[in-house]
């Protein structure tokens, strides 16, 4: 007789939402290692599949990350396994009946559930199911409005919509844990928000950032491209403290024309803390300050848990940084003249060589920098990333902006203390390749012109 497979123990199936698929794995991941767990690569994982079999240590730690992920819809403890309804059966008369026998009892409430991924079942394909599962010594009640234990039968009918074979590829049963925060993307969506700018950050992403930033309670993070203080409001959620600099005065104050559709001046209410007071984060606001990030005003040292930002590209909000009349031209020796600041162009690879240079002298140890990369998609190669010694990157996640342009979610990790020598050593190395994307403007809308001129020319058709 042949000796029973062992069956490891923290095997849970994470059910994943299909959109912001490469962003996904790095924020699973990240959470993963804020709890304090490790991501092996003896994990099952098909990267642009919903269904994702982990080994989690605990179930402890699979519900702390069902508390941050907007990612994952649910996490189950996986009971069975199978490429067929029969492996399926084989595989839950395998699982350990002392595993099983806690949330069976007969004084204990139940249901059980169908998920299908690709494909509809009707009512009574369903039942049919579920009944198959009889062999299951379930002991407790039927409770379908307030049950204490949920099963779950999940299948999953492949990725093609229009090719939906008759039996699923995979099926799967389980015990649900928890759901993940989807609902947050609805809550704090930003059509709801008192404060928005023409390049708030949706808030689906916002979490995305802080949860690839590890932002964790009491964290300090900062933001020095603020803006309306959108990705500031993902971090407070998450019990960090927060503030942002930016070189736009009406912006930081509230003031000037709005956003908003059919609204022609800024009101009262509109500006960084209200956000957060909208939804019940203003204790966690520090301030924002009216501040030029190629001229840091911090003192030294570390101070920032999370440096999470989006720079301006140079499309809906201009690349400035302040300039003096006088900075061209070498000023007399002790002259006690005062310069007349005004606003210059800031070429994009400046802004990332100022931005990793800022992490990697004010993050803590261990601490992390998110931000959004630019890229003309025909010049991309990996090795136009931006680096600094004392940062290791950690993931990089494409968004596309348009057929020929796309922005990049770069997580970086500080790994090495900052030092007077790591200043401008690696300047020429490490940035002369994404020098050719100082001209992502010119290009972003050379490419729209073609398409624009390519509709008008179909349409005369």
């Amino acid at each position: 007789m042949a000796a029973a497979r062992r069956v490891p123990a923290g095997r849970f199936l994470l059910l994943l939402a299909q959109e912001h698929l490469e962003f996904r794995l790095p924020e699973i991941t990240s959470l993963l290692s804020l709890y304090g767990g490790q991501f092996s690569n003896q994990q099952e994982i098909r990267v642009n599949s919903p269904f994702w079999i982990l080994n989690i240590p605990s179930e402890e730690m699979a519900r702390g990350i069902m508390k941050r992920t907007v990612c994952a819809k649910s996490i189950f403890e996986l009971w069975g396994h199978g490429r067929s309804a029969e492996e399926l059966y084989a595989s839950l008369k395998n699982y350990p009946m002392d595993r099983m026998l806690p949330y069976l009892q007969p004084d204990s409430t139940y249901k059980i559930r169908i998920h299908t991924f690709n494909k509809t079942l009707t009512q009574a394909q369903k039942i049919k199911k579920i009944d198959a599962l009889e062999f299951l010594p379930f002991n407790g009640k039927v409770n379908l409005k307030n049950p204490e234990h949920v099963f779950w039968i999940l299948e999953d009918y492949g990725m093609d919509p229009n090719n939906v074979p008759e039996e699923p590829f995979d099926l799967y049963f389980g015990r649900w844990i928890a759901d993940g925060q989807r609902e947050l993307i609805e809550s704090y969506s930003v059509k709801k928000r008192h404060f928005i700018g023409n390049t708030s950050m949706d808030a689906c992403l916002s979490f995305i950032m802080a949860n690839h930033g590890r932002v964790k309670p009491n964290d300090i993070v900062y933001d020095p491209f603020v803006g309306t203080g959108g990705l500031l409001i993902s971090s407070a959620h998450f019990g960090a403290y927060v503030c942002g600099t930016d070189i736009d005065y009406n912006t930081i104050h509230g003031l000037g024309k709005a956003s908003r559709k059919n609204q022609k001046w800024r009101g009262p209410d509109e500006n960084i803390r209200a956000n957060l007071r909208q939804y019940g984060l203003e204790k966690y606001y520090l301030d924002a300050l009216v501040s030029d990030s190629s001229r840091p005003v911090w003192r030294k040292g570390m101070l920032f848990d999370a440096i999470i930002t989006d720079p301006p590209y140079g499309i809906r909000e201009a690349t400035r940084r302040t300039g003096s009349q006088k900075e061209s031209v070498k000023s007399a020796e002790g002259s006690t003249e005062n310069p007349v600041f005004i606003s210059s162009s800031y070429h994009l690879s400046d802004i990332f060589f100022d931005l990793l240079k800022f992490a990697a002298e004010y993050l803590v140890m261990g601490g992390r920098l998110v931000y959004w990369l630019p890229i003309y998609r025909p010049e991309y190669t990996e090795e136009i990333i931006p680096r600094h010694p004392c940062l290791k990157l950690i993931s990089n996640c494409e968004q596309m902006l348009s057929s020929h342009t796309s922005r990049r979610l770069i997580t970086m990790e500080k790994v090495k203390e900052f030092k007077d020598q790591d200043q401008n050593s690696y300047l020429d190395d490490q940035y002369m390749p994404y020098r050719g994307h100082n001209s992502f403007r010119e290009k972003y809308f050379s490419g729209v012109t073609k398409r624009i001129a390519k509709e008008e020319k179909d349409n005369q058709k």
